[in-house]
């Protein structure tokens, strides 16, 4: 059964007559939703958490062998990092599977996690010479920031979370369900937390399928466009938000772009559009789904493991987390933003937020300021 949702925009024009009558003319938009997607991506956490082999892949002694050669070739060419290729990071056994995840990844269940490396017996540069090598097999490196970072430190740096020009992660504050701006988000755990920083994933298309079942009358509000806050890293020409619904469905998929802390913030700007009251109740409604133990996978992230999502059908979030005294303990993820090659095509209104639609090319954050590189620290 299809849904047709109707979007009015309603528009006061004065009549020219005597009576100086208010004439009210009435637009009207339709898109055709399914009242439920059945796709691997649109998942259920606690079928996950039951089924590990879906989404955990333990690496062979045969495989961390692979990838220890393909680093160690790569650091003896003497490049940086921010440089390399795939031809620079030959993989004889492991490329394979990489191309398995790069398809469970735009047409599987989204999401992966590789365990297994002994991160313990590398140094910091090995770790992200290996993290960066599996990138280039998935996809092209995108800068994370405005200063050019292709490889991105997430720990807390002691800034306030409340400060309107704060990305979250460099703080321990709860995060809440987004996505990056980005086909697909890699992490790579260096130092875990003393507790707390668990790792939430939720699939997008699920809490839609639910919102279909539970809320229909609140599901075409999150079709409407939103303001989300740039926090300050504002590309030449943009304004200091961009404006993108939280669900689009193009192309007959369903594509999630979501901050609900920097929708929020961006209500600031006197230029952004105020959210109403049923939009605020479908955004209430969908991070109330979204923390729904039954539908979102949690897990722990130990040293060496390198966890890959896919954005545009799946939501991530991250716990609070108490850290370490010892600033050589203290939770460090290294963090990848790729873009694919033979991924989804995405809506126009991306790419004011994605700098480019060009698929295998888009996503990212530049500036004027921006200058690529792969920082160790």
């Amino acid at each position: 059964m299809i849904l047709s949702l109707t979007v009015f925009i309603i528009a006061f024009i004065e009549n020219w007559s005597s009576t100086n009558e208010k004439v009210e003319l009435i637009i009207t938009t339709k898109h055709r939703l399914p009242n439920y997607i059945d796709r691997p991506s649109a998942w259920i956490g606690c079928d996950l958490k039951a089924d590990t082999e879906q989404w955990l892949k333990k690496l062979s002694n045969a495989e961390i062998a692979d990838l220890e050669s393909a680093a160690a070739h790569f650091l003896s060419l003497g490049k940086n990092i921010g440089e390399i290729s795939r031809g620079d990071f030959p993989l004889k056994r492991f490329g394979q599977h990489l191309e398995t995840l790069k398809t469970k990844l735009i047409n599987g269940i989204g999401v992966e996690l590789i365990r297994g490396l002994p991160i313990e017996a590398y140094s910091r540069e090995f770790c992200a010479t290996i993290f960066c090598g599996i990138g280039t097999y998935l996809g092209n490196a995108r800068s994370q920031n405005a200063q050019g970072h292709i490889l991105g430190h997430v720990r807390d740096i002691g800034l306030d979370p409340q400060n309107t020009n704060t990305r979250i992660y460099q703080t321990s504050a709860r995060q809440t369900f987004h996505t990056d701006s980005t086909d697909v988000v890699g992490l790579m755990c260096l130092h875990a937390a003393k507790n707390g920083g668990e790792s939430l994933l939720v699939s997008a298309e699920t809490l839609f399928n639910r919102m279909q079942q539970k809320r229909p009358d609140l599901v075409p509000h999150l079709f409407e466009v939103v303001a989300t806050d740039r926090r300050g890293e504002v590309p030449p020409g943009e304004k200091p938000f961009f404006e993108i619904p939280v669900l689009s469905w193009y192309e007959e998929l369903l594509t999630v772009q979501y901050q609900r802390q920097y929708i929020n913030s961006a209500q600031r700007f006197a230029r952004a559009p105020k959210l109403k009251e049923k939009q605020i109740q479908a955004l209430d409604y969908f991070d109330a789904l979204a923390n729904d133990s039954e539908l979102h996978l949690s897990m722990e992230l130990q040293p060496g493991d390198m966890q890959f999502v896919y954005n545009h059908s799946q939501l991530h979030d991250r716990t609070r987390f108490d850290d370490w005294d010892e600033p050589q303990h203290r939770r460090h993820l290294l963090r990848l933003w790729l873009s694919i090659a033979g991924d989804r095509p995405l809506p126009p209104c991306f790419e004011s937020r994605y700098g480019s639609l060009e698929i295998g090319n888009r996503g990212g954050i530049v500036t004027k300021h921006t200058h690529l590189q792969a920082p160790l620290d």
